[in-house]
């Protein structure tokens, strides 16, 4: 008994004697380290390289042909506009559904600079240079894809809107912009139907089967 007494107080005078000699005068250096490894790691800022190991990076490099969660493959680059011109297509129906999501994502993203009306009358203008109008034959002459191009990949003082509106939102908007030109440019039989209907302005579906249009009153 008188041994075992005797083993526990050499036991805890040497943890004392260990844990005394650990303790240090200034706290940011201990006098005894148990496991230095732990306390004195590799740590450097997020995407800094190591001094001493190169290979070692503040931020690992994703596995070959990782891609984002929301990646888009878009082959085109900004200034291509002849390969969107000619291998892109609007699938979206020229619905009256189609055409008010296109008028909520152009009176949210795109009012600012061109208006509206589309032409180029936005908010921002004068304090801003002038977008030009949508409203002019060289816009009605584009086609749907170079447009579509334009608003996802931005030009000139425009930028890019492919992280506001996913591609069909994008489509939308293709489907407004023409709907605006022709509300500009309205044929006789738009303007008989206007008088008609005692309307102010006209958006449309489907060309030329009349009974397909949608007569939209200006807001």
């Amino acid at each position: 008994m008188k041994s075992k007494r005797l083993w526990l107080s050499l036991i805890l005078a040497a943890v004392t004697a260990l844990a005394l000699a650990s303790c240090s005068k200034t706290k940011s250096k201990p006098e005894l380290e148990y496991m230095p490894d732990m306390a004195k790691g590799p740590a450097i800022k997020a995407q800094q390289v190591s001094v001493t190991d190169p290979a070692y990076t503040g931020l690992r490099g994703p596995v070959s042909g990782t891609i984002s969660l929301e990646y888009e493959p878009y082959p085109f680059a900004t200034a291509d506009t002849i390969g969107p011109a000619r291998q892109l297509y609007n699938t979206l129906p020229r619905t009256m559904e189609v055409l008010q999501n296109g008028r909520k994502y152009f009176n949210t993203y795109c009012i600012v600079c061109h208006g509206y009306k589309g032409d180029g009358q936005g908010y921002i203008v004068p304090k801003f240079p002038a977008p030009p109008s949508l409203l002019t034959e060289k816009i009605r002459g584009w086609e749907d894809g170079r447009i579509f191009h334009i608003i996802t990949k931005g030009r000139g003082n425009m930028p890019s809107y492919s992280g506001q509106l996913d591609p069909e939102q994008r489509w939308a908007v293709v489907h407004y912009v023409r709907a605006l030109y022709r509300a500009a440019h309205p044929t006789p039989q738009d303007l008989q139907i206007m008088k008609e209907q005692n309307l102010d302005i006209l958006f449309f579906q489907e060309e030329p089967d009349t009974s397909s249009r949608v007569l939209w009153p200006k807001q």
